[in-house]
């Protein structure tokens, strides 16, 4: 194994989350690369792992100031990923590749003169486990919707960091069926839900509006406190994990027969 800093020869690999075989991460736009073209010279880290020369694995981290969370002289891991599809390179899991890819971005973050390193879990038994970072030496210091947010200090005065909470919500029009997506960009499957709710209202009439954010920009992401979300008028049906076009033109539909 070889742990490296991203080149241009692994951009357009790193852009698909390492899933170049993948139809579903061709429909996330240009999203993703809009925002690694303003965060690459602000402070993102990317490290790739490499097997036999083949990408295997990747961790992205940005400065606290960038990320959902409120903190000072801090990093944030966005996402920690090894390949574990049969699809495309195959899998690399249960291979040491996460243990090498934190403990190199860790080591990067602190020659940063960074005084910790943020990262965020789930407690549920799926990717990103608040479980594997506890067992790395990072501990709990917030939670939120299901979300736990460690910390591993390299300077043990630092103030600790809290999740910045959701505070915006759209308003309701009245006569309208209203499309709010909200995009950072730093996620992949963030695109891909953006683009799948612009495509399903754009089968509708005018009875159906779409507003599309952007929340990179940190003012914008101040207003609302959340990253990659999409509303149907003022409920989310979508923070996570991608949703089928169909499923979101159902939705849409239920909303159109009730105004």
């Amino acid at each position: 194994m070889e742990i490296k800093s991203l080149s241009k020869e692994h951009e357009e690999l790193y852009l698909c989350c390492l899933e170049d075989w993948s139809d579903e991460m061709k429909e996330q736009g240009e999203h993703r690369l809009c925002w690694y073209n303003q965060m690459k010279d602000r402070g993102l880290g990317v490290k790739l792992a490499l097997e036999n020369g083949e990408v295997g694995g990747m961790i992205q981290y940005i400065p606290v100031e960038d990320s959902p969370v409120d903190g000072k002289n801090l990093y944030f891991i966005l996402c920690i990923w090894v390949h574990g599809h049969r699809q495309g390179r195959g899998s690399f899991q249960k291979r040491g590749f996460g243990r090498a890819l934190l403990a190199a971005a860790e080591e990067d973050v602190k020659r940063r003169g960074a005084d910790g390193l943020c990262a965020w879990g789930l407690g549920l038994p799926v990717w990103m486990r608040a479980s594997w970072f506890k067992k790395h030496g990072y501990t709990p210091v917030d939670k939120s919707n299901g979300r736990v947010l460690l910390l591993k200090k390299f300077n043990p005065d630092v103030i600790e960091p809290s999740w910045i909470l959701p505070v915006g919500k759209p308003e309701v029009e009245a006569g309208k069926v209203v499309i709010t997506a909200l995009v950072n960009g730093s996620c992949s499957i963030g695109g891909v839900n953006y683009e799948r709710a612009k495509r399903a209202a754009s089968e509708f009439g005018e009875e159906v509006v779409f507003k599309g954010i952007n929340t990179c920009d940190r003012d914008v992401f101040a207003r609302w406190g959340m990253t990659d979300t999409i509303f149907l008028d003022d409920k989310i049906i979508s923070n996570g994990p991608p949703l089928k076009t169909e499923k979101i033109k159902r939705k849409i539909a239920n909303k159109v027969r009730k105004l």
